[in-house]
């Protein structure tokens, strides 16, 4: 069947109104099918997103469905309160013809649509420093809609995603199996890991003890999943929500400052070149704190240089782990790649080691 009968097929199944004119596979990511689509009613072009979702992945579609259907609506009632239009600043979903968001097809495949937002961009690296102060404001703002949300409602849709504990002892394991044969040659990564192993469990005790609230988590927040608007340049709406669950604001904080307070590529071979930028780290922090400090508590705020380490440290323990099984997780383009990666995320770690305190200062000066 060619691309265009099987978009027809299963848009029939959603409730659009008019008809397909046309469509376009958006190749940008890495885990589902996406297409953007447009239907005809009248004189008015709507476009939509038609995606597949990776049920490889994401084993409960349903349940990842509810999360975003909760989410989602509990953001728009949050803008409408403040008086604002959450037209263009939440993701609104297409219901199918079943009644739900979800459409499964005859052979078990996942599929959901929403309404695209147009006249912004997600940016796949930081252009400007502004734009990396626009993500904070975005994801600070998905804080602050979602801190009266119940975490609890949520189900976890990837378990244990970041529980960096549990992903120390599977490192562990990884390391005595040694199925691929790589631990020798691994074996100075491996002393940095072992050498870390309190800090894996940093954030998660402090979970365990109420110390650290449990919130709403996006949990995948890189750049390009806070759409900026074309005309103001403002943040206007965060995407990409699969990975929403529970989880600790430190999170969010820390993989965004890992992603994009980095000044080289997550897999730059010549480690000379990577270091920590506390202007993209001032940037950010500023814009996220700005709207969090009236939700997250003190202690939250404090200690959100301590998500940055901690999520690094993460991706070290991820990549190591993935080199040492034989590379079965991570998409790798030459044999090395993910030693590559890992002593890349060590370097940035060691660099946000050196700069800690001065990052910890600077927090705090934003809420004293």
């Amino acid at each position: 069947m060619d691309t265009l009968t099987t978009i027809k097929n299963i848009a029939s199944n959603f409730t659009y109104e008019g008809e397909l004119v046309g469509y376009t596979e958006l190749k940008a990511g890495n885990i589902n099918t996406t297409y953007r689509i447009e239907y005809e009613c009248g004189s008015k072009t709507t476009a939509y997103i038609l995606q597949k979702i990776n049920t490889f992945a994401f084993k409960d579609p349903a349940g990842l469905m509810n999360n975003v259907s909760l989410v989602t609506e509990h953001i728009a009632a949050a803008i409408k309160a403040r008086g604002e239009d959450p037209e263009r600043r939440v993701l609104r979903f297409v219901k199918a013809k079943n009644g739900t968001y979800l459409y499964t097809d005859a052979e078990g495949g996942a599929w959901r649509s929403y309404l695209f937002v147009g006249d912004c961009t997600a940016y796949d690296k930081i252009e400007d420093p502004k734009h990396f102060y626009e993500a904070g404001v975005g994801f600070g703002e998905f804080q602050r809609d979602l801190a009266d949300f119940p975490a609890e409602k949520l189900v976890e849709t990837i378990p244990n995603f970041h529980n960096t504990a549990k992903r120390f002892d599977t490192f562990l394991a990884s390391v005595a199996a040694d199925a691929a044969g790589r631990v020798e040659s691994a074996q100075v990564e491996i002393d940095f890991v072992n050498s870390h192993k309190d800090m894996c469990s940093a954030i998660v005790e402090k979970m365990e003890s109420g110390e650290l609230p449990v919130r709403v988590t996006h949990n995948d927040t890189k750049l390009n999943n806070v759409l900026i608007d074309n005309a103001s340049g403002h943040a206007l709406c965060v995407i990409d929500l699969d990975t929403v669950m529970p989880g600790s604001a430190l999170y969010d904080f820390g993989d965004a400052v890992r992603y994009g307070a980095c000044t080289a590529a997550e897999d730059e071979p010549d480690i000379s070149r990577i270091g920590f930028s506390m202007e993209l780290f001032e940037q950010f922090t500023r814009g996220f704190v700005e709207k969090t400090k009236e939700n997250l508590t003190r202690e939250e705020i404090l200690l959100l240089p301590l998500g940055a380490k901690v999520m690094t440290c993460e991706l070290v323990i991820r990549f190591l782990t993935d080199y040492l099984d034989g590379d079965k997780y991570f998409k790798i383009l030459y044999p090395e790649h993910n030693i590559v990666r890992t002593r890349a995320q060590i370097k940035l770690l060691c660099e946000m080691e050196a700069h800690y305190d001065e990052m910890c200062d600077f927090v705090k000066s934003l809420i004293d």
